[in-house]
């Protein structure tokens, strides 16, 4: 075999190699590193048995998934948020199908924006568990409503549940952390804290100010490499925030359903967050095309991803005031593309 067939050879490989990675990408509903560590890294069911996780935000969505995926990994779980009774409802259906006695199950509620009660709620975990290995910042509320019609008071709100609420929460905890030399702070942040869209204003700047502090969080650690903190970045997927979003004013939120069928399913999600949490990753993206596409473009060709965002911004704005979820103008302009 000549020197010049074995190049074309090879560089037909690695054309392959491309198209097959290309294709996958267009099908992946996490950044690679997620996907690989699903593939090869480490089980949730072999790392995070034994362990007390905190969730707030539980009563519902995401939270309230997770709660159920962790029931059967045998942790003890802190259950956390505002609504007493939907929680006490979230911990009876752990009990029904998780690996869970009642007295593994703490009934914690609790108020974001109070942060005067997170020391003691803190207290409280740490007199029930003995411990708290995992802190999951998952509570928190997001907006649709332009900034020019919106109330100052929705971005003074937003600001102090996702952003204030959650570091207030995380420095309680952070010393008994540092004490242990050991622990996991997972953030639920959102690829809002990676790009921006209008009607989301003041749930973009919580977003990215959550995952600034985080990030800078990380640095100031750096001395302790038992203390893990992480970012999820999700998409969009199938919960009442929406329905539950704050519009022109505090008092006033959307409260109306949509159609979801476009958003991932919340158990996909919660899944791969047990994964990024198994293996320590550092910032995860969770999202189905072309949201997932959206967050690379931002990431690493910004001026091309302000583009395109101007372009679909206006679509987005239209669908909402026209009872149409506005995440759904991204992914109706992709189905086209794509069937």
């Amino acid at each position: 075999m000549s020197w010049e067939l074995l190049l074309w050879l090879l560089a037909l490989c690695a054309l392959l190699a491309l198209v097959v990675q290309l294709l996958r990408f267009l099908r992946a509903d996490g950044d690679l590193t997620l996907l690989w560590a699903e593939w090869q890294g480490r089980r949730p069911e072999w790392e995070l048995t034994d362990m007390v996780v905190w969730v707030t935000g539980a009563s519902s969505g995401i939270g309230e998934e997770l709660a159920y995926q962790l029931s059967k990994l045998g942790v003890s779980l802190v259950l956390s948020a505002r609504r007493v009774q939907e929680l006490e409802r979230v911990k009876r259906r752990c009990l029904e199908n998780g690996n869970l006695k009642g007295k593994d199950i703490l009934v914690l509620p609790l108020d974001l924006a109070n942060r005067s009660s997170h020391e003691v709620a803190t207290k409280a975990v740490l007199q029930e568990f003995g411990k708290i290995d995992i802190l999951v910042n998952n509570g928190g509320v997001t907006q649709r409503s332009l900034f020019v019609d919106a109330s100052l008071d929705v971005y003074k709100e937003i600001m102090e549940v996702n952003y204030l609420g959650t570091v207030s929460l995380t420095k309680c905890v952070l010393p008994h952390m540092i004490e242990r030399k050991q622990g996991k702070i997972v953030t639920v942040n959102s690829v809002m804290g990676i790009i921006s869209a209008p009607l989301s204003g003041g749930y973009c700047a919580s977003k990215h100010a959550l995952r600034g502090f985080f990030n800078t969080l990380r640095t100031e650690l750096a001395t302790y490499p038992g203390i893990i903190v992480s970012n999820v970045c999700p998409g969009p997927v199938q919960s009442n925030i929406v329905k539950n979003a704050l519009t022109e004013e505090v008092t006033k939120t959307v409260g109306r359903d949509a159609d979801q069928s476009h958003k991932m399913a919340t158990s996909r999600c919660a899944r791969l967050m047990l994964i990024s949490m198994a293996n320590d990753l550092k910032e995860v993206w969770i999202a189905e095309q072309p949201f997932l596409l959206m967050a690379y473009l931002w990431q690493y060709t910004p001026t091309w991803a302000w583009w395109l965002t101007n372009k679909i911004g206006k679509k987005r704005i239209k669908n909402f005031k026209s009872g149409v979820d506005a995440d759904f103008s991204y992914f109706k302009i992709w189905k086209t593309k794509h069937d």
